[in-house]
């Protein structure tokens, strides 16, 4: 970024005339932010209060819109006018562009900085006798919806700077005539008196570029497998709990379901050993506990509370009406309704091709276990309807919404004593 940004020196009465420079000034800019979180991140004390909030939102963001999208948009700039023979159809188009983007950028991510900080330290405030301030995660989500609404306003007014920049390279093209066989090779090196080319050393590399592609991915793939092979060769590296058993057929199809829908962006499945996670979730995360998830809900963004250990504290009723209305069981919820999940069938013809696939990744169910999994899954989602009778909920067995109840109420209890809760609520 430094280096970047001192090449300027001397030359910032042509960045303000130029849109091109004015964008490679912003990338650069972004781009050292985003390399700079990326080490303090990776801090303890810091990732411990940054992960799992929008700041990380925030910091992605700033790399990907900001570093990788102002640096394309400066390159689109300068190359179509030359490709094409012609001059930008509008400077002041770009510069437009360039104001509504940074403007965006602004709006976006400095919302999302500031509403980290304001969870994490939601998240971690006890009282002086020791119990959590927010205790609800609703809380702490209500408490900065304003970013949200301004993360929208910023990402919308960047997508309109994205068209203004569409409509002015269409322009340029239209205005020129494609410069189809300009030289794409560089001329020779010059020869010296022994006969060597002259220049810097790395010439020699730069005009072999497909062969430095190859020796790249060989180098990067050694390396690659040197790290993951011994992981799957010693036995040793994958920890099991013996109370930790593969999902059931009906299970499997509701984290199937939960996967599809998108859960996982917004719900982590991941308790940190910290005072904080275990008063408001429950016991922390084991690496045992994951070794049959394919793939694992680890998530990475908390827009609502984690659900490592959301096994069993809930009736099946509760997540019935949960999943149908959220406001009826948490009022000011953000989460949609997933009313589709009560009219669409489960699909049971692939039950077996499930658990076959299953069992490739090594998860140990009995050989002959595919043939009768659609029977143990008729036979659970009955028990789950049944209950749910009891409160006058007259649901039907084969609805996917059965499938995702089921899953949800085994999360998390395999280390736990207590059965999952069969008792009934109403909202």
């Amino acid at each position: 970024m430094l280096n970047g940004l001192l090449t300027l020196r001397g030359a910032w009465d042509r960045v303000r005339e130029d849109p091109v420079l004015k964008f490679f000034v912003v990338a650069v800019t972004c781009y050292g932010m985003a390399t700079l979180e990326g080490p303090l991140l990776s801090l303890k004390s810091i990732n411990a209060i940054a992960h799992f909030t929008d700041w990380i939102v925030a910091h992605v963001h700033i790399g990907g819109i900001g570093w990788n999208g102002f640096m394309a948009f400066g390159m689109i700039y300068w190359l179509v006018p030359r490709l094409y023979g012609t001059k930008l159809h509008s400077t002041k188009l770009a510069n437009a562009h360039f104001w509504l983007g940074t403007l965006g950028i602004i709006l976006y991510a400095v919302p999302l900085y500031f509403a980290g900080f304001f969870q994490a330290m939601m998240w971690k405030q006890f009282t002086p006798d020791g119990f959590l301030v927010y205790p609800n995660f609703l809380d702490t989500l209500l408490e900065i919806k304003t970013a949200y609404w301004l993360r929208a306003l910023g990402g919308s007014i960047y997508i309109v700077g994205v068209f203004i920049m569409v409509y002015n390279v269409v322009k340029t093209v239209k205005a020129g005539r494609l410069i189809a066989n300009e030289d794409a090779e560089a001329p020779p090196l010059e020869k010296t008196a022994v006969g060597t080319e002259s220049g810097h050393w790395h010439r020699w590399i730069e005009r072999r570029p497909i062969q430095m592609l190859i020796a790249s991915l060989v180098v990067v793939a050694i390396g690659g497998a040197l790290e993951i092979i011994p992981t799957f060769l010693v036995k040793s590296n994958i920890p099991t709990i013996s109370s930790v058993k593969p999902y059931t057929p009906l299970e499997l199809h509701g984290r199937d379901i939960y996967v599809r829908e998108g859960c996982y962006t917004c719900h982590s499945q991941m308790i940190r050993p910290f005072r904080s996670e275990t008063e408001r979730y429950g016991e922390y995360s084991k690496a045992g506990e994951f070794v049959y998830d394919h793939p694992f809900q680890w998530g990475s963004k908390r827009t609502g509370p984690d659900l490592l250990r959301v096994g069993g504290k809930y009736p099946n009723s509760w997540h019935y009406y949960h999943m149908y209305d959220p406001t009826s069981m948490s009022p000011g919820s953000l989460m949609p309704a997933y009313t589709h999940l009560f009219d669409d069938v489960l699909d049971t013809a692939i039950t077996s091709r499930k658990i076959e696939a299953m069992i490739t990744m090594g998860v140990p169910y009995a050989a002959d276990f595919p043939a009768k999994a659609n029977a143990d899954l008729v036979a659970q989602s009955e028990l789950i309807t049944i209950d749910m009778k009891k409160v006058g909920i007259d649901a039907a067995s084969d609805r996917e919404i059965i499938a995702l109840i089921a899953y949800l109420q085994r999360v998390g209890t395999d280390i736990k004593a207590k059965a999952p809760a069969t008792t009934s609520a109403k909202p």
